[in-house]
């Protein structure tokens, strides 16, 4: 910002070429173009071909380029399939992923659009309303209660304008501005109150200002900038496929090295075996994988869309599934962000319309109806008592016309009071006196029913009293008959002989799906903490409405947070519930010590101050309707609602992406563990001829390996996986459980595949088709067991009935397919030459079908010994298809 705000008034007009008649309209023009629009940078996006190279980065699509290469090299080019399916997946994936990322960029973009905030400004001496990225320095700016500030700029005139710059200076109450002609030039940000800052919030009074700077220029320019090159950590999803990537390539080198060995052993030709070493690494490389978890995300992104959620980046999708501690605000996010009237109580002998009239006429928010539905605008708690009056059936319009406002003694801070006039329409002046309960009762002297006693004062201060303690914000209202105007209204004058009228309490209520929410945080292991820079009490009285705060929970201030070390807030952190009045440098603190304990951290926030703890957070989460552009630029979410319940609803759906992710891993690993043990032991055993060639185990790989495990991407998200402990996010993917099931079933498919083999080669083929028709149904009981087993894989412990058979469509459809093609391949003459297969007789047939449906009986069994093992009472009962 400079020193604009200690130079005089008229000297910043003429740096800046401007006038208080406002820019000409191509004068505005040349200094858009020199200055640029007024907006925030942008990260320079990279271009196509280092965005197609960052694809290259991953271990995994490296090991599969590996693939494609020894398959080519080991063919001498002729035998080219092999090498080719495998780099077309290759692109495909990549493809897919840039398009996916592409379209999570458009979404924000959209909504940064949709956010865009409009400015008034004069124009040649008109008042115009226009973007405010079309605002330069010059411009003469006209803003009102309610109003986004849209550049930073210098007060010209104002009237009792307060500004909101939380946003920027933690300041939790507006600040009142001044046309002050200057201030030392070391007077700090906060105290300037000649300036407005871009971004803050104008919640009263009127004024007129001259911008001085724009976009990156501004103070919230500065601090954006400082977050441009921030470098980004690896998600616990990004370590996982790490993880898989380097495991894959060790078991693809050691089978591909010991298959070698063997065959080298057993006297075969070096060639053969070097074609079916590579043949064999090819099958145990999931190609599919790195695709099929990129759509599973970008499907994830478009249902959290759905949900009011949007995803800067595809791997954050499955940092919500590890979240344990959820950081929120209070104000917009557990709460409507609406101040309403809770209470009022009347004095004895007082009107309740009287106390009304009071409340909407000393004011200056003002009634607004929106679909039949009153709603004011202006300061949150003047808007209440109007809104609370309007429901009254006491419209502040059609008062002001029976009261019309003469005059004002505006609120301050040190009176703690703000008083309008009126004259009556019927002749006459009444006074209108609202503020601090203890403040306005020492101006009062009198009730409607007579002089105020001391029963009377202690009947308010009880009534006051029991307010607060409930947390409720106390406002008290009193009125007195004039007898004149005052030519220059003074508080001594007027703010005294007042006759008290009542007490309105008021509070921003809890959302009421926000109980809900947090009780699901409860079940499912996430620990909800309320953060906000609100008073202890109140924020203690909705955490515990909220059942945020526990018996047994702590609160703490920012200023007692001061006189915390670290390691002890460390130690303590968990104790925790409620942290009261605290700045944007204690969450950084908070989220540090929570993720110092092993905890993956989600922080709500919304202004340009918060932007670093949504940066160091694991999940930061920006509000889409409050949220400042630097706030949402830092987040990895960002919640279009501003609502708690929308975070937790993200966290449910990442959980279900980690699941749905983890079984297709576990299916695609148990079906090529089955491929590889097949000719491994086929192999070891001395087989004369393998039970699979290479042609055939890429089709078992583009049959069984895309379609089932997209499928698997988008299966329902399971029930109760809401009622589990956070998943610890650095522990393995592949814990003794999980790499167990993968063992046996595997060994199962593969062993399901050498029966068929070995029944086609000694006991159901005609003299002299051995070799083919083992080879043929081998080839048809791998393919339709690997299809057939798709749907033991949707769930871990489930039983497939009690999920419902055909509750998935898209499996469904991905079964049928895959039938459908390898039915092609086994009944299609000129298919059979191609992929070396003979027709299969009935009881050739017969047997296929049957080994290859054994594994959903095989599961189911396994699945209830578990289930019986675990203790765990899962019901049986077979759910309608």
């Amino acid at each position: 910002m400079g020193d604009w705000h200690s130079r005089p008034g008229p000297q910043v007009m003429k740096e800046l070429g401007g006038n208080r008649q406002g820019l000409s309209e191509r004068e505005a023009a040349q200094r858009l173009e020199k200055y640029g629009p007024n907006e925030l940078a942008q990260p320079e996006p990279p271009g196509l071909l280092p965005r197609i190279l960052g694809q290259l980065k991953d271990p995994m699509i490296l090991v599969l380029l590996a693939a494609a290469g020894l398959s080519l090299a080991a063919s001498g080019g002729e035998d080219w399939l092999d090498g080719v399916i495998i780099l077309v997946i290759v692109v495909v994936n990549g493809i897919i992923s840039i398009t996916q990322e592409d379209h999570a960029q458009q979404a924000l973009e959209e909504l940064r659009r949709m956010s865009s905030p409009q400015a008034h400004v004069l124009r040649e001496g008109a008042r115009r309303q226009i973007s405010a990225a079309a605002l330069v320095p010059g411009d003469v700016i006209l803003l009102e209660a309610g109003d986004l500030v849209p550049a930073d700029a210098r007060i010209l005139e104002c009237s009792r304008l307060q500004a909101d710059e939380s946003a920027m200076t933690g300041e939790s109450v507006p600040v009142e501005k001044e046309a002050r002609e200057s201030l030392p030039a070391n007077t700090p940000l906060g105290d300037q109150v000649n300036m407005l800052l871009s971004g803050t919030l104008i919640t009263a009074g009127r004024g007129t200002a001259l911008v001085v700077a724009t976009g990156m220029d501004t103070q919230m320019g500065h601090i954006a900038g400082l977050l441009l090159d921030s470098g980004q950590t690896d998600t616990p999803l990004q370590r996982r496929m790490a993880e898989i990537s380097q495991k894959l390539s060790f078991l693809c080198l050691a089978v591909c090295a010991v298959m070698f060995g063997l065959g080298l052993f057993q006297g075969k030709e070096l060639l053969d075996m070097f074609l079916t070493a590579v043949s064999l690494a090819v099958a145990a490389i999931p190609e599919g994988l790195p695709a099929i978890v990129t759509i599973v995300l970008a499907l994830g992104i478009q249902r959290l869309a759905g949900r009011n959620a949007i995803v800067k980046k595809l791997p954050a999708v499955e940092t919500l599934g590890c979240a344990g501690v959820i950081c929120s605000d209070k104000t917009g996010t557990l709460t409507q962000n609406k101040m309403t009237v809770q209470q009022v109580w009347l004095t004895p002998g007082a009107r309740r319309r009287d106390a009304m009239l009071a409340g909407c006429l000393c004011s200056d928010a003002r009634l607004t109806w929106k679909a039949g539905a009153p709603a004011a605008s202006g300061d949150p708690t003047e808007g209440a008592l109007v809104v609370a009056a309007a429901r009254d059936g006491v419209d502040q319009a059609r008062e002001l016309e029976r009261f019309s406002r003469a005059a004002d003694i505006p609120f301050d801070s040190a009176r703690k009071l703000m008083t309008t006039i009126h004259a009556r329409e019927e002749g006459g002046w009444v006074a209108f006196v609202k503020g601090a309960p203890d403040v306005l009762l020492e101006r009062c002297g009198r009730t409607p029913k007579g002089a105020i006693t001391q029963s009377d004062r202690a009947r308010i201060t009880a009534a006051n009293e029991e307010m607060a303690g409930r947390a409720l914000r106390v406002i008290a209202v009193a009125r007195r008959e004039l007898d004149s105007l005052p030519r220059r209204p003074e508080p001594e004058q007027v703010e005294r002989d007042l006759t008290f009228l009542g007490l309105f309490g008021l509070m921003d209520p809890p959302r009421p799906e926000a109980r809900a929410a947090v009780a699901k945080c409860h079940l499912a292991g996430v620990r909800p903490v309320m953060i906000t820079g609100d008073h202890r009490s109140t924020a203690l009285a909705v955490a515990k409405e909220l059942d945020i705060a526990r018996p047994g929970d702590w609160t703490v201030t920012g200023s007692e947070l001061d006189f915390i070390p670290q390691e002890m807030l460390e130690q303590d952190i968990d104790r925790f519930a409620v942290f009261a009045r605290v700045s944007p440098e204690h969450k950084m603190r908070i989220v540090q010590a929570w993720q110092k304990r092993g905890k993956v951290v989600a922080m709500t926030g919304d202004g340009v101050n918060d932007a670093p703890a949504l940066k160091a957070a694991d999940i930061g989460c920006a509000m889409g309707r409050t949220g400042t552009d630097v706030a949402k630029g830092a987040a990895d979410m960002i919640l279009t609602d501003d609502n708690f319940s929308t975070i937790v609803a993200a966290i449910e759906e990442g959980r279900g992406i980690y699941s749905n992710i983890r079984k297709a891993i576990h299916y695609l690993l148990s079906c090529n563990i089955g491929e590889i043990f097949t000719i491994f032991a086929a192999t070891l055993l001395g087989f004369g001829q393998m039970p699979l060639v290479p042609v055939q185990l890429l089709w078992l790989n583009l049959v069984t390996d895309s379609l089932p495990a997209l499928a698997l991407g988008v299966e329902p998200v399971e029930e109760g996986v809401m009622e589990e402990e956070p998943r610890d996010a650095s522990s393995g993917l592949f814990d003794s459980q999980f790499s167990l099931r993968l063992a046996w079933q595997g060994l199962m498919v593969g062993g399901l595949t050498l029966a068929a083999y070995f029944l086609g080669f000694t006991r159901l083929s005609a003299p002299g088709m051995e070799g083919a028709a083992a080879n043929t149904m081998a080839f048809a009981t791998l393919t339709l067991c690997q299809l057939f087993h798709a749907f033991n894989v949707r769930s871990e412990n489930r039983s497939l009935f009690a999920q419902g058979v055909f509750s998935n469509p898209a499996m469904n459809r991905a079964f049928l397919a895959g039938l459908a093609m390898q039915l092609s391949v086994l009944l299609v003459p000129p298919l059979q030459g191609v992929f070396s297969v003979t027709p299969m007789n009935a009881p050739q047939w017969l047997t296929v079908l049957a080994l290859a449906a054994a594994p959903i009986p095989i599961c189911e069994w396994a699945k209830a010994a578990g289930r019986r093992r675990a203790g765990a009472a899962v019901p049986e009962e077979t759910a309608v298809p």
